[in-house]
């Protein structure tokens, strides 16, 4: 018997297709990219020619990869469908995406709630910052992501919103009058960073950003050391070990918006948005904190904690 075609195989080759890239569809699989590579180069192998290559920085289907993308598509349907009229078809899945510091302090509630919210489904949950989860679910790789609001141009419904803070450490010393404000924010981009920065520049200071961070581990953590403020969407009140700064200008509220991958059955995002909706309309309220930042001897830490520093024109 001659070589044959591998289902697995076959499904890696369709997902390059639809997610556009290697490194996509191996995020997608939730696999390596090199186990990817290593499926195309199988599948080379069987049919007996090139199926992908270079333009320049792009990776494109040559002719017979084409042929072979519509061949492929044809008979994992024909697999699913079988599957289906053998009562054998397996569990969908559904990856979710979900902001880790919207949320942080409620996140495992969010998580089983959202669970339970998509019966009869294998859910797989990533957790990421919401430019990146909007970009994957725009691509397809993710079925659906709670997003921020603050992710400019991406659609999706709202879920609910969580007010927006000024965090330091208790013991923080602010700038003296004339200093740079410094600022701790997450890696561009990142529509909360610039709302910060607008915010304090409006008011005339100078922005400094002294910690850049990927992930809300990093936040904290630069917050914790007084290495500066950070503008923070909080749900339940402000994180152990901070403080709000009250004499900063208040920010509102940061919307939290369901956005979906297209194709992605109505009911399910329906069910889903409805689910989260009643979750956050039901997070408590924020708990007991101090306001403004503690007295002390530093003259500076007296004079901003009542506000005469607020503007750099006082």
């Amino acid at each position: 018997m001659g070589a044959l075609l591998d289902l697995v195989q076959l499904r890696t080759f369709v997902a390059i297709a639809e997610c556009g890239g290697f490194g996509r569809a191996a995020s997608a699989l939730r696999t390596s990219q090199p186990t990817v590579s290593q499926h195309v180069r199988s599948l080379e192998r069987v049919v007996g020619r090139p199926l992908v290559e270079r333009a320049g920085r792009l990776t494109r289907f040559t002719a017979a990869g084409e042929v072979l993308l519509a061949e492929a598509r044809r008979l994992l349907a024909a697999h699913d469908e079988a599957m289906c009229r053998l009562g054998a078809e397996q569990v969908p899945t559904l990856t979710v995406g979900a902001i880790e510091h919207a949320a942080s302090p409620v996140l495992p509630d969010l998580l089983t709630v959202l669970m339970s919210a998509l019966p009869g489904h294998d859910v797989v949950f990533r957790l990421d910052r919401s430019t990146i989860l909007a970009e994957a679910t725009l691509r397809g790789t993710l079925d659906m992501a709670l997003i921020l609001g603050a992710v400019a141009n991406v659609g999706g419904t709202e879920v609910g919103s969580l007010p927006l803070r000024w965090l330091a450490s208790p013991d923080w010393i602010p700038p003296a009058p004339g200093a740079p404000l410094p600022l701790v924010a997450f890696q561009e981009p990142c529509g909360l960073r610039q709302q910060a920065v607008g915010a304090l520049e409006r008011l005339g200071w100078i922005v400094r950003i002294t910690t850049e961070a990927a992930n809300l581990e990093g936040i904290l953590t630069a917050v914790k050391a007084r290495l500066g403020v950070a503008l923070m969407p909080t749900a339940c009140g402000v994180p152990p070990g901070l403080e709000e700064v009250r004499q900063l200008p208040p920010q509102g509220t940061l919307g939290l918006r369901l956005l979906s991958r297209q194709g992605l059955d109505p009911a399910i995002e329906a069910h889903a948005g409805d689910t989260l909706r009643s979750f956050f309309a039901a997070v408590p309220p924020s708990r007991p904190f101090l306001t403004g930042l503690p007295g002390g001897e530093s003259q500076r830490r007296d004079q901003y904690k009542t506000g005469h520093p607020i503007s750099q024109s006082n």
